[in-house]
């Protein structure tokens, strides 16, 4: 479909309007007054229908949350309603309708919000409507409005270049016939919550609402609009003048959070207000002592990335959401695993990207690492960054970036050497690895299955769990192979492997070795990952030819997707470590508390004997543990449990090892509330094969989970003939994790309530004797 243009102000001389200061309608807001519902209008002349990205119009929170209309950001002449992380965009716009207005021409845009339902207009007529699939924004006092930059932390150096000839915004959603009887530089019958006549009154915003304001870079009032024609500039209004500083990085012009831009005297307000911050974080019941955390902040998603071993030290990146900003990724590194420095960002957003997905790390022969990631936004695809000094704290993009390119959102439409069509995930990289002197990675699959492989007469190729093989011979150039391994299809699932709607994504792709140790290496490949609905999951198999040959599947999680986002590597002792993300967040964690993101133990991953693979927490936690009591030949005679004194019951590791003949069935409760109304229950269930992890009682509940999750964890579980059970299990604080016999795992997020962090062991059913308890405290790791 394409749009006609029409005129409008441009040139011509504008009505006046009789409205006073607030137009007459609505006093100074106070100081709690908010918006939900509402309208955003503007009259544009886009300079050229080629711009990505540009907002005429944004809403914007101190928080960094904003709408706005958005110029061809995700597809070309589109106009779209941009968001943060686009949680309120349609991203789907194939069929969309395409603009194109003359230079010269102006056009009204509108998008109205009422509840989750979202309508984009022009000029008076209906584009689009869609119903978001989160709740719509609040705005306050706090508020402030851009036009040019779609918000104020893009880094992309992306702004709306043409001209506005009025804005403004209503606190209802107003439909076509509304729209339609509205002019440029009248105010009209509707009570207005903003205006800016910008062809009559220039800058000054005429209900009085805001009070500030900046033109930044070339941005001018002339002949009538706002004039935005050069990249970066931007119109800036707010309450105070302390929200409109600027500062140049990496070329972008930006408007920080604070007044302080991070260069020259450090002011007094900052220093107290980061201690203040630490204060809290250190005075959080919920926040882990031992397991990592991101220091501060968003870290939703927190997905560990890039991780890698050199030189003695471990290095880990984390994706979270810099504010401001978009998602990057942060750096911290090791001696030990257990206690972390903190690097400047590895990955920001940059010139070619707003910002940075999943993706893994490499170290090649000559010691430069290697960081491959995921593009944002659009049809991108992958790209590459490199180490550029021996302590890993600069890193620099490849200027071939995309080095390989998607054609769709996460994936590519291609031909092959005959001229037949092809499509491959562009998503998610892995970690490269080399063989025989050529380089390689997988992609994930998601985009890919969402667009090609859902529907009930989708080809089977494109259904359910796949990666896709790429080869380069210099880490610039790279060329696809094929599909990297065939899942088992329907006839098959019943055996426990994946179902179609499953997608593989975060893989990592590396040797197993033979021990918990690390040492020799087996015949034996893991590729672990996660699909979406049901998390963590791998392969164990076979690599020959090019090609991954799966001889079994598991899972690291069952009843949900809490142990997601999975990130291995390879250390010097040849041992294979993995991280995952606890995605069993609180809602609104980073804004209650300040810190948002929890990573479970690094756990040792290797082939054991009987081919099944073996899990275990790295050796160095030992370190940690500290004030040791230990029971042997404990008798269990209730359910309720004996309680232990003398351990911080939210900060410890518990040993138990039992005898099946002489303890048929214990119950261990940890996190437990003095009044007994709140614990979360560990057992071992031999009747269903089970090892079960039940948080029912636990408070989270009652705790307002980002999402909802199973409350009880049951990962498959058997005991051997003659085998005893030793379960170690780490409580601290909100995490919860348990580990059997070295070939099993649970790890989960607990929210109680009530006073009490106990732990009391008992029987269930009848006597029962533990043959050997052991506790410790467990020493902190994290600086706060």
């Amino acid at each position: 479909m394409v749009l006609i243009g029409c005129a409008c102000c441009a040139g011509q001389a504008v009505a006046q309007t009789t409205v006073t200061l607030n137009g007459g309608q609505k006093p100074i807001p106070s100081e709690n007054e908010s918006i939900v519902d509402k309208t955003l209008v503007a009259w544009v002349s886009p300079a050229d229908l080629t711009q990505q990205g540009g907002s005429c119009l944004t809403m914007e929170s101190a928080k960094g949350v904003f709408d706005a209309i958005v110029l061809g950001e995700l597809k070309e002449k589109v106009w779209m309603a941009g968001s943060d992380y686009y949680k309120r965009t349609r991203r789907e716009q194939d069929g969309a309708p395409e603009e194109s207005v003359a230079a010269d021409r102006f056009i009204q845009l509108a998008i109205s919000y009422k509840g989750r339902e979202i309508t984009i207009y022009r000029n008076g007529e209906q584009l689009t409507r869609y119903t978001a699939t989160v709740d719509p924004v609040r705005f306050g006092n706090e508020t402030l409005v851009l036009f040019g930059k779609r918000h104020r932390g893009a880094k992309d150096g992306v702004s709306f270049k043409g001209r506005i000839s009025d804005a403004r915004i209503y606190d209802s959603a107003l439909d076509g016939a509304a729209l339609r009887k509205l002019k440029p530089g009248v105010a009209g019958e509707l009570p207005l919550w903003a205006w800016w006549p910008f062809c009559t009154t220039g800058t000054f915003e005429r209900m009085g609402r805001f009070r500030a304001s900046r033109l930044i870079g070339n941005a001018k009032v002339a002949d009538g609009a706002l004039t935005l024609m050069d990249e970066g500039d931007t119109f800036l209004v707010s309450l105070a003048d302390s929200t409109l500083s600027i500062e140049e990085e990496g070329g972008a012009t930006t408007v920080p959070a604070s007044p302080w831009n991070g260069r020259g005297d450090v002011p007094d307000t900052v220093l107290a207000t980061t201690r203040r911050l630490r204060e809290k974080l250190l005075a959080d019941p919920y926040r882990p002592l031992y397991h990592f955390c991101v220091p501060e902040g968003n870290g939703k998603p927190g997905d560990p990335n890039g991780c890698f071993w050199h030189n003695g030290r471990y290095h880990l990146m984390y994706l979270y959401a810099r504010a401001h900003s978009g998602f990057c990724w942060g750096h911290v590194s090791s001696a030990d695993l257990l206690h972390w420095r903190h690097h400047p960002d590895a990955l920001r957003v940059g010139p070619n990207d707003s910002g940075v997905f999943s993706g893994g790390g490499f170290v090649d022969d000559d010691g430069t690492a290697y960081l491959t990631y995921w593009m944002l936004w659009g049809a991108k695809g992958l790209g590459i960054a490199k180490s550029l000094d021996s302590r890993f704290d600069r890193w620099e993009k490849f200027a071939e970036n995309p080095v390989i390119k998607s054609t769709r959102w996460g994936w590519t439409l291609a031909k092959d050497a005959d001229g037949n069509e092809v499509k491959y995930a562009s998503a998610d990289p892995s970690n490269i690895w080399k063989k025989n002197g050529k380089y390689y990675m997988v992609a994930g699959n998601l985009p890919l299955l969402n667009d090609n492989g859902r529907a009930a007469d989708s080809p089977e190729a494109m259904k359910g769990d796949c990666v896709y093989l790429f080869e380069s011979a210099d880490l610039k150039s790279w060329v696809y192979k094929h599909p990297f391994y065939q899942r088992r299809t329907d006839e098959t699932r019943a055996s426990g492997w994946t179902d179609p709607d499953e997608d593989n994504m975060c893989p990592s792709f590396l040797p197993l070795p033979r021990s918990a140790d690390g040492g020799a290496l087996s015949d034996k490949h893991l590729l672990v990952s996660i699909s979406h609905n049901r998390g963590c999951q791998y392969y164990i198999g076979r690599y020959a030819d090019d090609r991954f040959y799966p001889e079994s599947h598991g899972r690291m999680t069952w009843e949900d997707n809490t142990y997601f986002a999975p990130e291995c590597l390879m250390d010097g002792q040849g041992r294979q470590i993995i991280w995952a993300w606890l995605i069993d967040n609180l809602e609104n964690d980073h804004i209650t508390y300040g810190w948002s993101g929890v990573y479970g133990l690094p756990r040792s991953l290797w082939l054991a004997d009987d081919g099944t693979l073996g899990i275990a927490p790295v050796e160095e936690l030992k370190r940690l543990r500290r004030n040791h009591k230990a029971v042997e030949s404990l008798r269990l005679a209730e359910e309720t449990g004996q309680p232990f004194a003398g351990l911080p019951g939210d900060d410890c590791e518990i040993q138990l090892t039992f005898d099946p003949e002489n303890a048929p069935r214990f119950v261990l409760s940890v996190l437990a509330s003095d009044d007994g109304s709140e614990k979360t229950v560990i057992h071992y269930d031999a009747e269903t094969g089970h090892l079960v992890l039940d948080g029912s009682q636990g408070g989270t509940a009652s705790s307002g989970m980002i999402t909802p999750h199973a409350l009880v964890e049951r990962a498959p579980f058997r005991l051997r003939p003659g085998e005893t059970l030793t379960l170690r299990v780490y409580v601290d604080r909100s995490v919860i994790e348990v580990f059997a016999n070295d070939r099993q795992a649970i790890c989960r997020r607990s929210y109680p309530r009530k006073e009490g962090r106990n732990i009391r062991l008992g029987a269930k059913g009848e006597s029962a004797v533990c043959a050997r308890l052991d506790m410790w405290e467990i020493a902190p790791t994290n600086p706060f």
